[in-house]
């Protein structure tokens, strides 16, 4: 399903302003519902402690949701205000958490996505 405005697809402008609004609010899996595609795909460092690849709307939300359990605390997050070049768009995010099996971390990171037909189908994550 391609989302809409004004029945024309939305820019990647317009996604990355939408994302930005909700990710404001700490929504991210709102975020997921209404832009990641059904093919999306999910990419961590090689080698990151915390998470790793993902494909598929499903597979990618089970990586959030398993990890969100994990969280015992948090302590700050924050995330920039996006950069939008061509069809991509990234935002800087730093957050400092508890996390069960890994204690007090505090990860600073790019988060950068691509957009097609107004739907995202990457996201990936430097740290």
């Amino acid at each position: 399903m391609t989302k809409t405005t004004s029945n024309k697809v939305m820019t990647t402008q317009e996604v990355a302003a939408r994302f930005n609004e909700l990710a404001q609010q700490e929504k991210w899996f709102e975020i997921q519902d209404e832009f990641f595609a059904d093919n999306v795909r999910s990419i961590d460092p090689q080698n990151s402690p915390y998470f790793g690849y993902a494909e598929g709307k499903s597979a990618v939300r089970k990586k959030g949701e398993d990890f969100v359990k994990r969280i015992e605390a948090v302590h700050r997050v924050y995330t920039s205000e996006p950069l939008v070049s061509g069809n991509h768009f990234a935002l800087g995010r730093e957050k400092d958490i508890t996390v069960q099996g890994h204690g007090r971390i505090q990860i600073n990171q790019i988060m950068l996505y691509e957009v097609k037909d107004g739907q995202i189908v990457l996201e990936q994550f430097f740290y």
